[in-house]
């Protein structure tokens, strides 16, 4: 254990030293930490032991994302989400579902030794974007802030939307049936996962803001603590959601959307300690990735996943971000731009842990396939979000950018 724990932590001291050059380099976090733990896991050099359980890695991955969720949704800027909605609500209404559809299909052609509902599970856990591994995009203001705002409010809604998709048809899957019908079913956990963590969200950030202010003026407050109420505020919103019944990432998610209207340097000082959380969780989340789940699947990384893992961030991705982006205006090199950075990661390992614990028949496949599109995507998103970021601020710092776009999608 304690050999573990002091790779683990030599592994974040290291990194601490060099975060600032990897940011500006074509390697990212995600990419290191994933080939540790590969190399330092018990395939490689055998001198990391985590020997997580799926629960526990799991919990790992679930703890990830509803940090990193938070805080991204506390760090929006809703001035400009208000004035960019167009953009995101199209990605998520129109391209979000048409992303599951042609995943599918395309699933049950690359796979058809899959069930039908084993293949929309696969299609809906590839579903949601990661804007994390693609940092130096949605924080590089070279780009245009419409873009930015849309890419990251679409990472950050698309995996709370795709929660109970993946539940329903993983209930349908393993035969569950609850109070009767299908159609019973999928509205009640519909209304449990999205409106009781909605309201947990909303409820509990709600009465926290509203306790550190008072604490604030009656001087009770410690700023060596306040760093701790963000981080205590995050895994509130998610324990108690999960508690009751409802998605622990919406409720996040819609805390984190609450929180940001308070303004000033006050908000960063607050979020300051739920980030270094949040990352420093990351890190441990793709150690353990490189270290135990590769390894257990890399027997099944055939040709068809690997195709089906280079159709998910391609066509699958693309083609429905270009059908719902029609008639906006943004030029054919935008609708790419935003096509490409669709990058999968936490949510989608989250989802693939879920639904490997139930043992269906397809299991080794689709966490192959889960597996090989995020290894492919740390790399391949990893490698291009700066120099890509880079060429699209040339591009509109030369004038072209379209009308529609440079004055927000309501113009």
């Amino acid at each position: 254990m304690y050999q573990n724990a002091a790779l683990l932590a030599g592994c974040m001291l290291l990194y601490s030293a060099i975060a600032g050059r990897v940011e500006r380099s074509w390697i990212s976090g995600p990419i290191l930490f994933t080939c540790g733990g590969l190399l330092l896991g018990p395939h490689v050099l055998g001198v990391l032991s985590l020997d997580l359980a799926a629960d526990g890695l799991r919990r790992l991955a679930e703890l990830t994302l509803a940090m990193v969720l938070f805080t991204d949704a506390a760090n929006a800027d809703l001035g400009i989400v208000r004035r960019n909605l167009a953009i995101p609500e199209r990605l998520l209404l129109i391209g979000l579902p048409l992303t599951i559809v042609l995943g599918f299909v395309v699933a049950r052609i690359v796979f058809p030794w899959l069930a039908a509902l084993e293949a929309a599970l696969l299609a809906a856990m590839l579903a949601p974007t990661d804007a994390a591994l693609g940092m130096p995009v949605v924080s590089n203001r070279a780009v245009p802030a419409s873009i930015r705002a849309a890419l990251n409010l679409e990472s950050g809604l698309n995996d709370g939307i795709c929660v109970p998709v993946v539940v329903i048809l993983l209930d349908l899957a393993v035969g569950t049936q609850i109070q009767g019908s299908t159609m019973a079913h999928m509205a009640r956990v519909v209304a449990e996962e999205i409106g009781i963590g909605l309201a947990t969200g909303l409820i509990i950030t709600a009465c926290t803001v509203r306790l550190l202010r008072v604490s604030d003026r009656a001087g009770w407050a410690s700023d060596r603590w306040l760093e701790v109420s963000a981080v205590g505020l995050a895994a509130a919103c998610f324990a108690a959601a999960q508690a009751i019944g409802g998605s622990g990432f919406i409720a996040c998610f819609t805390g984190g959307l609450l929180l940001s209207a308070l303004r000033g340097e006050r908000k960063h000082e607050l979020l300051r300690g739920a980030e270094a959380t949040g990352e420093s969780l990351a890190l441990l989340t793709w150690v353990a990735f490189g270290a135990s789940v590769i390894g257990e699947v890399r027997y099944h990384l055939t040709w068809p996943v690997v195709l089906y893992a280079v159709l998910s961030l391609t066509l699958i991705r693309m083609l429905p971000v270009f059908i719902s982006l029609a008639g906006t205006g943004m030029s054919v090199a935008e609708k790419l731009f935003i096509g490409w950075f669709g990058p999968r990661g936490l949510a989608s390992i989250v989802f693939g842990i879920i639904v490997l614990n139930e043992k269906l028949p397809g299991n080794d496949t689709m966490m192959a396939a889960v597996v090989c599109t995020v290894l492919i995507s740390i790399v391949a998103h990893g490698m291009t979000a700066t120099p890509l970021a880079g060429a699209m601020g040339a591009f509109h710092g030369s004038g072209t950018e379209p009308q529609s776009l440079a004055a927000g999608p309501e113009a």
